[in-house]
């Protein structure tokens, strides 16, 4: 008789704490999904055929040097010729590729 005393008190708390989890999951709002790391948007890439001297240092991985390689290097038809052109290295390329485009006259 103790057994199934027991066995009915487990089977109560468990009936219980799935209850209380489903109020739970109904109570919280639903969540939006988290942005993930997308390209900027068009009006905010710069323009690695266009940019200033001081635009193209305040890249990430891009100092004077690079920047200054970037300008005698133009123009570009894509942003990747950095780096097919020997410009800059693909470890700093992979840093500013979101950030940046390579736009045609």
């Amino acid at each position: 008789m103790r057994k199934s005393f027991i066995a009915r008190i487990l089977i109560a708390l468990f009936a219980l704490s799935l209850m209380s989890g489903m109020a739970l999951a109904q109570e919280k709002p639903a969540q939006k999904p988290a942005k993930t790391a997308t390209a900027a948007p068009a009006a905010e890439l710069l323009d690695i055929n266009s940019a200033t001297k001081e635009q193209l240092d305040a890249l990430p991985g891009i100092g004077a040097a690079y920047s200054q390689k970037i300008i005698e290097g133009r123009p570009y038809a894509k942003k990747t010729d950095l780096v097919r052109k020997k410009i800059i290295p693909q470890a700093t390329y992979d840093k500013i590729k979101d950030k940046i485009i390579a736009k045609q006259k």
